[in-house]
């Protein structure tokens, strides 16, 4: 199958072929335009676009490139562009006569210079802008499927150069442009091609093509989510909105009880519609109880963002009733929690272990018997003396929310630590050596273990570690209140702290972490 050039600017034009909404805008430039009139003109291969005819209605985009279009609904079927938009919306732009550009616009008419030599490689077409336009060489593409301007604007020249012209004017009109088209209703097959012809460029984003599939004229699944997002931004998780895996598997998980990437795209449009407001209920009960209960306060405390379905499956009402949690329920919601967290649920099989943990909250959430949380962990000593910390492992996002859980003080002042404001902040500056570097490399101390490990870790403002310096912490100890006692329970820190040994501090303090980890995982 192949459509001549006016054949694509007339199908655009009545609405017979449309972009969808899940594809993305224009994005050549004037001289990329032109390069691709050259490259037809000499008949040099352009690819072929792929088309997809489907009964089903989908949001489409009423502009094309800078030119909107007139409001005309044809009858079904109409052929969405799947791969091609940008040669079509070229096409279009620089032979259709009836639309000026939408304003601000880079857009420029594509003129033929019909006084250059002909040349396999330079090309004859030329992006010109109304002031370096000059009517003794260049021509206007736009005139050529228009007789009347046309023949205006040929007149007058010499026999030569309007032979020239008309000769250009000839494979413009002949030209076939090849075309694929599928037909399904199968909204899967159409993102698996979609995504086989993207893998070249941009990956395919199912958050397009899931608003396509449920957009109506007042739902925008994407301003749903951004409205979200903007919920959430004083709670410190503004950057939900930006995870579109997330966001649409908490989506299907809610509404399907399944997160398979195959059930992304076959949601029901009028069901997401319909329900959505248990997927933003279920999203923000989410969030509330990690705060709450485990002093989460951004998406980027967590060890696992995917930690948030479950629990959004947990707290999305049936009905628009409210998810009422129980002390029992809140207590097995942290058991799975931590045990997610220490055994690393959630790093391979994240799939069958995400279908696992969603039936067992929605057991939880029923009164029924459930096996949320029921998988082995396995915690010892070596976790917090081998592993070195780095903010953002999984190892030690989930030793900083188990310190967080003891309510830490300042070293300095006594005082609670504001968890809220650190942890929206997140980073290094935050976290300090209880053995600063300095010391345990002059006393020649770190032989056995490395002196980052996460025993030697905790919450420590940068104000508190330019304070101590390079100070072993029998010297430092002078600096800090009278509490000092209340402050290293807070730390999980043994007293050995202050004898300066490094060795047998880690080894105590290891084991007092792994004993808190422990009970916080019910093993």
């Amino acid at each position: 199958m192949s459509l001549t050039i006016r054949e694509i600017v007339e199908a655009v034009y009545e609405g017979r072929l449309r972009i969808p909404a899940f594809q993305r805008g224009f994005v050549w430039d004037p001289d990329m335009v032109a390069f691709l009139m050259d490259s037809i003109f000499k008949h040099y291969p352009i690819g072929s676009l792929l088309f997809w005819r489907t009964r089903s209605q989908l949001s489409h985009e009423r502009q094309i490139g800078p030119f909107a279009l007139p409001n005309n609904d044809p009858d079904f079927p109409i052929d969405y562009i799947l791969d091609g938009q940008q040669r079509i919306t070229s096409i279009f732009g620089v032979f259709q006569t009836q639309l000026e550009p939408e304003t601000p616009s880079e857009w420029r008419r594509i003129y033929f210079d019909f006084l250059m030599d002909d040349d396999a490689q330079e090309s004859q077409f030329f992006a010109l802008t109304n002031e370096e336009f000059d009517s003794n060489r260049h021509l206007p593409l736009n005139v050529l499927f228009d007789t009347v301007r046309y023949r205006r604007a040929t007149s007058g020249l010499s026999d030569e150069i309007a032979t020239k012209i008309d000769n250009m004017q000839a494979v413009f009109k002949e030209a076939r442009i090849p075309v694929e088209s599928i037909s399904t209703d199968n909204k899967e097959t159409v993102a698996i091609i979609f995504e086989r012809v993207n893998r070249q460029g941009v990956p395919l984003d199912t958050l397009q093509l899931l608003t396509a599939w449920t957009w109506s004229e007042d739902f925008d699944l994407q301003e749903q989510f951004s409205t979200l997002s903007e919920i959430l931004a004083p709670f410190g998780f503004r950057d939900i909105g930006s995870d579109s895996d997330l966001l649409l598997r908490c989506c299907a998980a809610i509404l399907a009880r399944d997160v398979a990437p195959k059930t992304l795209i076959e949601l029901n449009g009028a069901e997401v519609r319909r329900r959505f407001q248990e997927v933003t209920n279920g999203i923000q009960g989410a969030i509330d109880f990690l705060r709450r209960n485990v002093n989460v306060h951004s998406l980027e405390n967590l060890p696992f963002p995917s930690i948030i379905i479950p629990l959004s499956v947990f707290f999305s009402p049936q009905e628009r009733e409210e998810v009422q949690i129980t002390d029992k329920q809140r207590r097995v919601l942290l058991r799975w929690f931590w045990r997610t967290c220490f055994s690393k649920r959630y790093s391979s099989g994240v799939i069958r272990n995400l279908q696992t943990d969603i039936e067992g909250a929605i057991n939880l959430r029923n009164g029924s018997e459930t096996s949320l949380g029921e998988f082995s962990v396995s915690i010892s000593p070596d976790l917090f003396k081998k592993d070195v910390f780095r903010i953002n492992t999984v190892n030690t996002k989930t030793f900083v929310l188990m310190l967080a859980q003891k309510h830490p003080s300042s070293f300095s002042s006594g005082e609670m630590i504001s968890l809220e404001e650190t942890l929206q902040k997140y980073n290094r500056n935050e976290f300090h050596h209880l053995m600063p570097r300095a010391f345990l490399r002059r006393s020649n101390q770190i032989q056995t273990y490395h002196e980052s490990i996460l025993a030697n870790f905790c919450f420590l403002s940068g104000a508190d570690n330019r304070l101590f310096g390079a100070k072993p912490p029998s010297e430092y100890r002078q600096f800090m209140p009278d509490n000092v006692e209340d402050i290293l329970v807070r730390a999980i820190c043994p007293t050995s702290l202050f004898n300066d040994d490094y060795n047998k501090f880690a080894e105590e303090r290891a084991e007092l972490l792994t004993n808190y980890a422990k009970y916080l995982c019910d093993v």
